[in-house]
């Protein structure tokens, strides 16, 4: 089975989906439930289903999600079987980490592209900016200008999308939602980066429904497209709230 960078329909049946997930009620869907004595390459299997089957629920088509595989803290034989299934669409949290895998991966597969999700330090935006495809991480004026100065001197341009911290949570990194379209308009005009998209990490303890509709309001905002929203436990949910993205990891690769 191949799949491209967004996901195809029709992959294997697909679970029921659930109205209290449309809701943003936050319960555990069905295909995370006994997956234990599944193979990474069973669970994505699953995963892909769930994608398209939300993605009709909500009127679209599976082709305008993007599954990103997150395979932070697995190593490279964890992630070969998803690679095996033709997917080639992944997140990473740590710059280190990624540098320690994926230089190998890309010698044996091609066409990966390598999402950094996680925070970024401005001493590893050289790194960041050479290993890395998207970095959806862009989270304060410094890395933003730390970015800038990496792309013209390696004369190479990752997409971009700058992480909103939604719930305004003190101890998360991202943009508060009132400064949002401020900064994305610093970084276009001042700094000549191209910002893609929006990213958000809901708190933990919310309905992350609020949370996506916020951010695609902001997308909207900023003139931006893209949005990158939902995790494992909610990808379904910020699908119907227009993710064109979702950030899935332990649904695929197990309990970390």
């Amino acid at each position: 089975m191949h799949l491209s960078c967004r996901m195809r329909a029709g992959v294997m049946p697909a679970n029921e989906y659930s109205v209290n997930h449309a809701a943003g009620a936050g319960n555990v869907s069905d295909h995370q439930r006994n997956t234990s004595y599944l193979t990474s390459a069973d669970r994505f299997d699953t995963v892909v289903a769930a994608v398209a089957t939300a993605a009709r629920t909500a009127g679209r088509t599976p082709e305008a999600v993007t599954l990103v595989a997150v395979s932070k803290t697995f190593d490279a034989d964890a992630i070969r079987p998803v690679l095996e299934r033709g997917h080639r669409v992944f997140g990473e949290n740590r710059v280190q980490e990624a540098a320690g895998k994926w230089p190998g991966l890309r010698e044996t597969y091609d066409d990966i592209e390598l999402h950094l999700i996680g925070p970024l330090q401005s001493n590893k935006a050289a790194e960041a900016v050479a290993l890395f495809d998207v970095i959806e991480s862009v989270d304060r004026e410094k890395i933003a200008r730390a970015l800038a100065k990496e792309m013209v001197k390696q004369g190479r341009s990752p997409r971009l999308y700058v992480q909103v911290n939604t719930g305004e949570e003190p101890q998360k990194a991202g943009i508060a939602p009132p400064d949002a379209a401020v900064f994305v308009a610093k970084c276009r005009d001042e700094l000549g980066l191209e910002i893609e998209g929006l990213m958000c990490i809901p708190p933990l303890d919310e309905n992350p429904g609020p949370h996506f509709a916020l951010l695609k309001k902001l997308a909207a905002e900023c003139g931006v497209a893209r949005l990158s929203m939902g995790m494992s436990g909610d990808f379904e949910t910020a699908i119907v709230f227009g993710a064109t993205s979702v950030r899935v990891g332990s649904a695929i690769f197990g309990t970390r």
